[in-house]
Formats: structure tokens, sequence, C-alpha cells
């Protein structure tokens, strides 16, 4: 039998957190993909869910690389700055009216800091009837997430509901 990755582990904790709230009631997943890439010798998990009832959608993605696997697997001086993974968050919404997103913004901060960078990529189909745009933010952690912050990636998925039902506030039920 192998010892899990430092991926792994998270991976099977966020995972069960999120599967265990889906269960309550709590939210709707709605989609998981877990990736190995054999070329890049790279792992890539995210998975999707949301509110119920609720049209914003939430995504945890966590990415290991080669470093992070050699810093594991190999004992060396790498192994405490490298073993870990990357993870990045995103919160995804279609809508047809104008939004603001430095109020979105400024929402954001006050839930996960003025460090993070925060990003927003809209796209709209100019050839549609319907002028519905697809808005998508993104959250970064731009440092190594490691097992000892376990607690916290668990943590993440209560501040990851606030936020939704932030967004959801703000975007639908204001413009009512």
């Amino acid at each position: 039998m192998f010892d899990p990755t430092a991926f792994d582990n998270m991976k099977v904790v966020i995972e069960g957190a999120l599967y265990d709230k889906d269960i309550d009631g709590e939210i709707v997943i709605i989609d998981r993909n877990d990736v190995i890439n054999m070329a890049k010798m790279s792992r890539q998990f995210d998975i999707s869910f949301q509110l119920p009832h609720h049209p914003v959608m939430a995504k945890i993605e966590m990415e290991s690389r080669l470093a992070n696997l050699a810093a594991e697997l190999l004992s060396n001086a790498l192994q405490e700055q490298h073993a870990g993974c990357f993870v990045r968050l995103g919160f995804s919404l279609e809508h047809e009216e104008e939004i603001d997103y430095q109020t979105i913004k400024a929402i954001l901060q006050d839930t996960w800091g003025t460090d993070r960078k925060i990003t927003f990529s809209v796209n709209q189909n100019p050839l549609e009837m319907k002028k519905t745009k697809s808005t998508l933010i993104t959250v970064e952690f731009d440092r190594l997430i490691t097992e000892d912050q376990m607690d916290d990636l668990v943590e993440m998925i209560n501040f990851m509901m606030i936020s939704l039902e932030q967004l959801y506030l703000l975007i639908f039920v204001q413009m009512e």
C-alpha cells in the first residue's frame, strides 16, 4: 500500500466535507473533476457547488505540480518548501443586468482579505438575442497550501457559502 500524498489527503478531506454538506441539503454539488496530467506529472482537482435554488456557482480548484510531488517523495530540504498544493476559488454566474464589480470585489475582500488576488472575467456572445453575460470571479491564494492548513481548507467551505449568499443577494435580490 502506498502513502497518500498531501494533495490526496487534502482532496479527500475537502471532498468529504462538501459531500457531507450536500447530504445535509446545505449545498448542491454540480460537478467534479480529478485529472492526472501524465505529460507534466501534475494533478488537478476541482469540485463545483451552489446553494440550493441559487444561481451563483462556486468552485474549489487544487493543483499539485511535479515539484510538489517530488518534494514529498524525495527526502531533502525541498520537502518543507514545496510539499502541498495550490488552491484557487471561483464564483460564476449568468446575468443580463449590469453589475457593480467594485462592490463585489469589496464584499469578497471583506471575506477573503485584501491580500488575495481577485480577478473578473466577463463573457458575452454578441450574436445572441438575449444579452446574457457570464461572469467568473477568481480568488487566488498565491502560496502553497500544506496539510498543516487542512482545518483552514474545511473552514474555507463555510466562507465560500457565505460568499455565495452575499453574491446572490447583491446581484439577484437587489436587482428585483
